[in-house]
């Protein structure tokens, strides 16, 4: 998760199986504050998140998923701003020992990707 100029605010290691959703509600749950919006992709498009969304007034910019019945507008202008967190994820892919995942203990990985977002704070 990243903020507004595509700092990291918080991230979570979770297993390849685990869907999107799952780990996505999970991380919005805790919020300790309250954003304007939420940008995501198609995957958080479930009712357990629009509805936590909507319970704390945050306006979700998902876009509908294909398969559901009716389709919610998209503010798509806004939906382009998406583009920061590919870019968080093209900054971590630029540290090599990062990106291909030199750390084997998930402690370790955190402890790395945690030492990279201090230093795109600090920047």
């Amino acid at each position: 998760m990243v903020d507004a100029l595509g700092y990291p605010l918080r991230f979570e290691l979770t297993p390849g199986q685990d869907h999107d959703s799952v780990t996505g509600y999970r991380l919005l749950h805790e919020l300790d504050f309250c954003p304007g919006e939420v940008l995501a992709d198609r995957a958080y498009d479930t009712n357990a998140i629009l509805e936590l969304l909507q319970s704390r007034a945050i306006t979700p910019v998902i876009p509908s998923k294909r398969n559901r019945r009716v389709k919610r507008p998209l503010d798509s202008e806004t939906y382009k701003e998406r583009h920061l967190i590919e870019c968080f994820f093209n900054k971590v892919k630029n540290y090599r020992r990062l990106a291909t995942r030199y750390e084997k203990t998930a402690n370790m990985f955190m402890a790395f990707l945690t030492l990279l977002s201090i230093r795109l704070w600090l920047r």
